[in-house]
């Protein structure tokens, strides 16, 4: 392998090392603190948490984006032992480099189908990986100095040779050590649950934080939000998705502070909903959010019943992956709402639905969860404590 050559898959690998370790710790937040969220979910269409918490993110219950990082890993040690190791060494390193990443292509091609074309979603950190697998693929192939069908037949000399390098034993039994740990103690999908409120102590916020957000706060354009506030003096409006994995963060992150100004009606919370589906919202970007319609709608009968807060933290809850269908919302609504004439009610449900959608698009609503305080528009999801601090300035008006 040529100098060149070798120097540009160590370049290549240790952007995909990046990006996928990168991925790697925003996958591992979001299934261990439900009040995560992530620096890259830029809108609904450029959002990392979508890619990652559907089921394209896991492959058998693995995250990929560790899987990613082990295979980049590899690239990185096999390019640079190749600089180091003899002749033959150098020789077959791109051939190894170069069949490892033909399945890695074929999987990166699936991701990618299934980002664009399936989930509407562009994630940033995703496509690092995509170009740096695609660069490695096409540079080691054209390092590779032998027909590859000869692979095969030169690996028991190569595993001699690896086993005879004290160096290359250590550096492949640290990687295989490395893969076991990720699949024996990554937590799974649907390891974080949501936050009891009683056990949320919101971070204090300094007198200098509060000063800046308050100076910050007041530059946010103000609008008429249509919304009655019941007397309050602080009246928050949601527009919702319930199956968008932001929504369910703000909805974990943010119950403490609803829990705290319950009391004495000088706060309303209220839920509008917008979900990113054609059926009840024709202004919702396509997407996977095949039984959000069925979700809202579930969540609009349930109110009659007292069971509505339940059954939105069922939603949340069982949010995926994989992603519910519509049917078995539909059997979510029945058994833990209570409503046992769904059909029935749907009629009346989807008009309320899209009148709240209609809402959201007038209100320039263009992704999920979108929040209101007192008609301005909050740009960004906020820390528990820093809406917590917006409200008591609202209050103090």
């Amino acid at each position: 392998m040529k100098s060149a050559s070798r120097k540009l898959l160590l370049a290549f690998s240790a952007l995909g090392i990046g990006a996928s370790a990168a991925s790697t710790y925003v996958h591992y937040r979001l299934l261990t603190d439900p009040a995560y969220a992530s620096v890259c979910d830029v809108s609904t269409r450029i959002n990392c948490t979508e890619a990652y918490t559907s089921q394209y993110g896991s492959l058998l219950g693995i995250p990929v984006a560790p899987l990613g990082l082990l295979y980049f890993v590899f690239v990185f040690l096999m390019a640079g032992l190749a600089g180091r190791s003899t002749s033959a060494a150098r020789d077959t390193a791109p051939a190894y480099i170069f069949a490892s990443s033909t399945l890695a292509l074929g999987f990166i091609l699936y991701l990618a189908w299934a980002s664009y074309f399936v989930l509407n979603v562009f994630c940033i950190l995703c496509a690092i990986t995509y170009v740096s697998v695609v660069a490695i693929f096409v540079i080691s192939g054209g390092a590779t100095p032998f027909p590859m069908t000869t692979l095969p037949g030169r690996a028991p000399r190569d595993l001699k040779a690896l086993v005879s390098s004290p160096l290359s034993l250590l550096l492949a039994l640290s990687l295989v050590v490395g893969a076991t740990s990720v699949v024996a103690f990554f937590p799974r999908d649907g390891a974080a649950g949501p936050v009891p409120m009683e056990a949320v102590q919101l971070p204090p916020v300094t007198d200098d934080e509060r000063a800046k957000l308050a100076q910050w706060w007041e530059m946010q354009p103000k609008v008429n939000v249509p919304v009655p506030d019941g007397g309050a003096k602080v009246l928050v409006v949601k527009f919702n998705d319930y199956q968008c994995p932001a929504c369910k963060l703000t909805h974990d992150m943010y119950k403490p502070i609803w829990a705290k100004h319950a009391a004495g009606g000088q706060v309303r919370y209220v839920v509008k909903h917008y979900p990113l589906e054609g059926e009840c919202n024709p202004h919702a970007p396509g997407g996977n959010h095949h039984a959000s319609c069925e979700a809202a709608a579930g969540v609009i009968m349930a109110r009659s019943k007292g069971t509505a807060a339940r059954l939105e933290d069922w939603i949340f809850t069982n949010l995926g992956p994989p992603v519910m269908t519509p049917a078995q919302m539909r059997d979510g609504v029945r058994t833990v709402g209570g409503i046992t004439d769904f059909d029935a009610q749907y009629p009346r449900a989807l008009e309320e639905i899209k009148t709240d959608a209609g809402l959201g698009q007038l209100l320039g609503v263009n992704q999920t969860p979108t929040f209101f305080i007192n008609g301005r528009k909050l740009p960004t999801t906020l820390q528990a404590q820093y809406l917590d601090a917006i409200i008591e300035l609202e209050l103090q008006k």
